[in-house]
């Protein structure tokens, strides 16, 4: 007797059919996974989005904080721009704050927090658990404390530092007010570096710097043909990330307010005074969004050096 056998039950699924899949990792579909996003979008948009757009607006008026301007304000193109590229006090304020973070943050944090990250590798651990503790402590403490601590070292009449040095009536914000700033955000800021380089020495492998020793390279070769090829990278991602926090830093402003006579008014201080004080908005927008575009070009250098780096 013949055993006849029915052809299998279609199931849908051809056997040579991928099995389909889902359209987002967790499995919600893009309606529920979209409701998560939303939040944060609007989040963005809000706080960021329309704040950049309404700055790039009032950078194209003549819009101020009082008199006709501020009710009715009108739109005069690219005017604020050529005016702020062609205003002395601009590009005083600029050449200042590129020194300033030349001074404070590529020179200054920068080399100052590898020579501490460097040195604290072969002291007493109390020693390094001591001198780690300050430093961060300059770093954690609010802008405003840091400065009433700064001016109270610095005061002409009753001074920390004149009364140490025995140099009364001394009034060195007045005499050296770049130095000042640039010396106190170097000590304010320096904890960043030091914690960045102090992770990427451990990843130097000793058996190539004591290779090098033995091989009778000083300490500045170990540095050159060892340490710095290991570590390359992180300095970059150090720069670039001091010098856009430097760029855009107002802390500086607690100390001078930017005198005497604008000596030491950084780019951040000068839009304040621009327009807060002289009540320009439309001016000040535009000098923002030149300050963005600068921060852009100091970001595209140290990423073309990253990728550099990386090929």
């Amino acid at each position: 007797m013949a055993l006849t056998t029915s052809p299998p039950a279609d199931t849908g699924v051809s056997r040579g059919a991928a099995p389909t899949v889902p359209t987002d990792a967790a499995g919600l579909g893009r309606i529920r996974a979209s409701a998560f996003v939303v939040p944060a979008l609007a989040l963005i948009g809000v706080f960021l989005v329309y704040p950049a757009l309404w700055t790039l607006y009032l950078g194209l008026t003549n819009y101020r904080l009082t008199g006709i301007a501020a009710a009715r304000p009108q739109v005069v193109g690219l005017d604020n721009y050529t005016h702020a590229l062609s205003d002395p006090e601009f590009l005083n304020s600029l050449w200042l704050t590129l020194l300033y973070v030349l001074g404070s943050a590529v020179i200054g944090q920068s080399v100052l927090g590898f020579v501490l990250a460097w040195t604290m590798r072969s002291v007493p651990r109390v020693v390094r658990t001591v001198v780690e503790s300050l430093v961060m402590l300059a770093w954690i403490l609010p802008g405003s404390v840091v400065a009433f601590l700064w001016i109270a070292l610095l005061d002409r009449d009753s001074g920390t530092l004149n009364a140490l040095l025995g140099t009364p009536g001394m009034a060195w914000l007045l005499e050296y007010p770049m130095l000042s700033i640039i010396v106190f955000n170097t000590w304010r800021g320096t904890a960043f570096s030091m914690l960045l380089f102090s992770a990427a020495l451990n990843a130097v492998p000793p058996s190539q710097l004591e290779t090098a020793r033995m091989a009778g390279a000083s300490g500045w070769q170990q540095l050159r043909d060892v340490v710095f090829p290991h570590i390359r990278g992180h300095v970059l991602t150090n720069l670039l990330l001091i010098s856009l926090w430097t760029f855009n830093d107002f802390a500086p402003y607690l100390i001078t307010a930017g005198g005497p006579n604008d000596r030491s008014e950084i780019l951040p201080v000068f839009v304040y005074q621009t327009a807060i004080f002289d009540g320009q908005l439309g001016f000040g927008s535009a000098i923002s969004l030149i300050m963005l575009l600068i921060n852009l070009v100091i970001a595209v250098i140290y990423l073309r050096l990253l990728r550099e780096r990386r090929t």
